[in-house]
């Protein structure tokens, strides 16, 4: 589904599967495919609004739990796309695996490794994207912010009225309480999180930051 100019929204599909976005410029770069099982439908998705598999240039992610990452090297066989990693990510991958399956019962099914290491920033051709660290949810979480259109990709970091569980393995909560301190201070007129729906307007995402300070911290930051 297309949200803006370059932007691409595909709905999770299932109990244990994530938002996908595909951000399309000179390069085009897909973040968080989902669990495999659901990458086809996904894909039919991609393939109504334009974009061919042949277009994809990176596969990139959020944080390795499955529902997000578990079709990348699916996808990556299918499209020929370069997964690209922050090192974090790169690093824990295995361990990360290992313990999901423990935890969920599913794991990474196939596993992947980084073609291009990711680091602060990632040239895409109009979209100049900021990669950022975001550990809380998962010691691996980054998120994706694009300065000039204010949009940002967080995972699992922050939802509509809700934050991302701390209770998994690399969970952390003071480490997720200072990840979104310190993404609540973007600009952000976009807010593309890993679940459920995105939410719109400068205004309604400063009330959300606000509502989950208060909230789940008992605090105004």
């Amino acid at each position: 589904m297309r949200l803006r100019e370059g932007v691409y929204l595909y709905r999770e599909r299932g109990v244990f599967d994530s938002n996908t976005y595909v951000l399309q410029d000179e390069l085009v770069m897909l973040i968080d495919p989902g669990l495999e099982r659901y990458l086809a439908p996904k894909l039919e998705e991609l393939k109504r609004d334009g974009i061919d598999l042949a277009e994809i240039d990176l596969i990139a992610i959020t944080h390795l739990h499955p529902d997000h990452c578990g079709a990348t090297a699916a996808l990556r066989d299918l499209s020929s796309a370069k997964i690209a990693l922050y090192p974090v990510q790169d690093r824990y991958r295995e361990l990360m695996s290992e313990e999901s399956e423990r935890y969920f019962g599913i794991g990474i099914t196939r596993m992947f490794s980084a073609d291009i290491e990711l680091g602060e920033r990632l040239e895409l051709g109009r979209y100049a994207v900021e990669v950022i660290p975001t550990p809380g949810h998962s010691v691996c979480s980054v998120c994706f912010y694009a300065a000039a259109e204010r949009l940002l990709v967080c995972g699992d970091l922050v939802f509509v009225q809700g934050v991302g569980r701390t209770d998994l393995p690399s969970g952390d909560p003071e480490a997720l309480k200072r990840s979104i301190e310190l993404i609540s201070k973007r600009e952000t007129e976009l807010l593309l999180p890993g679940h459920g729906p995105l939410l719109q307007g400068q205004s309604a995402i400063s009330r959300n930051y606000e509502f989950i300070k208060a909230a789940y911290f008992n605090s105004v930051w």
